[in-house]
């Protein structure tokens, strides 16, 4: 199966960027390297570009994809949240921009074996963005016990029928393992009332839950989101596009936090905590995409794309 992922709001992501011809970028989430195909064809000729990615396919597609772009690029098989290592390795002190485009791609979604998608009801439960790593959506869904689950469900999915569906799950586990994604569909289905399962697929939430679960992918966003902005030349851009308000919130609550300085109490003559700002926000408000491209692309519907500007000066940089 071809590794295809239409980016969105592209035009959106590069503008933020603020792209220069000499500019040193990084790019988390590699995917179907549709915005680092872009980021290098706009950066040309001079422009470089660090990627990462924990599908092993996404890198061995882009290798190809960005060809054209020889020596402008290193791609490493790695997690966004190991920045530090990866810029380490790379042998990069400073970036001008970042960009993050969360969540699962298109190719996953779409291709069957993988396990993504409520869609396939004949895949294994599997879930996993990087093939390699041990847990999967089948360890979740049939070992985990019913507080656990119950608590995967209402936290990362924000299912309102979560304490249902996981006693319905450990139900069915008395009798034989769950082992794909209609199995899991089927059990969804029946723990949630007729009457609320009008707005979309029912087992959406369920799936989004545990696939956040296998992931992990909320563990340690904040902390990325502030070594990324560490490793920001000052006046680089910081581009994150979220997919699920959990994502969004953290997005959202650490930038503000980079953005504040003085935390004192506003009665003390002056300043004690010696806080000072490190960005500013480029967009108070979520850019979100426009009607067009969410009728071409339905992806495009739930996304968010939030910017910050690493200020020029603090801490004593020059």
């Amino acid at each position: 199966m071809e590794f295809c992922h239409v980016p969105v709001m592209l035009e959106e992501c590069m503008q933020g960027l603020k792209l220069r011809q000499d500019g040193v970028y990084f790019d988390g989430t590699l995917g179907g390297a549709g915005h680092s195909g872009e980021i290098l064809k706009r950066t040309s000729p001079s422009g470089r570009l660090i990627a990462t990615d924990l599908d092993p396919e996404a890198i061995a597609n882009a290798e190809k994809k960005l060809a054209p772009f020889s020596g402008r690029f290193r791609l490493f098989h790695a997690n966004y949240k190991n920045f530090s290592s990866v810029a380490e390795d790379a042998g990069i002190e400073g970036f001008d921009g970042a960009l993050l485009d969360l969540g699962v791609s298109s190719y996953q979604l779409d291709n069957r074996e993988r396990g993504f998608s409520y869609m396939a009801t004949d895949s294994r439960l599997d879930m996993r963005m990087d093939p390699g790593q041990r847990k999967s959506a089948w360890e979740v869904v049939n070992t985990y016990d019913r507080k656990k689950l119950s608590y995967i469900l209402a936290t990362y999915g924000e299912e309102k029928f979560a304490e249902n569906i996981a006693k319905n799950i450990v139900e069915e586990r008395k009798f034989r393992t769950i082992d794909t994604t209609g199995q899991l569909c089927g059990i969804v289905d029946r723990s949630i009332p007729y009457k609320f399962k009008q707005g979309g697929h029912p087992a959406k939430k369920t799936f989004q839950a545990i696939r956040i679960e296998v992931n992990e992918e909320l563990d340690g966003l904040g902390e990325c989101l502030r070594d990324i902005v560490k490793g920001l030349k000052p006046g680089g851009r910081i581009a994150v596009m979220t997919f699920h308000s959990l994502e969004d919130r953290i997005v959202k609550q650490t930038f503000q936090d980079l953005a504040t300085a003085c935390v004192c109490d506003k009665r003390l003559p002056v300043c004690v905590c010696g806080r000072k700002k490190k960005v500013e926000l480029v967009n108070k408000k979520p850019i979100v995409a426009d009607e067009e491209e969410c009728l071409s692309n339905p992806r495009a519907k739930s996304a968010k794309l939030r910017i910050a500007e690493k200020i020029r000066l603090f801490d004593g940089e020059k």
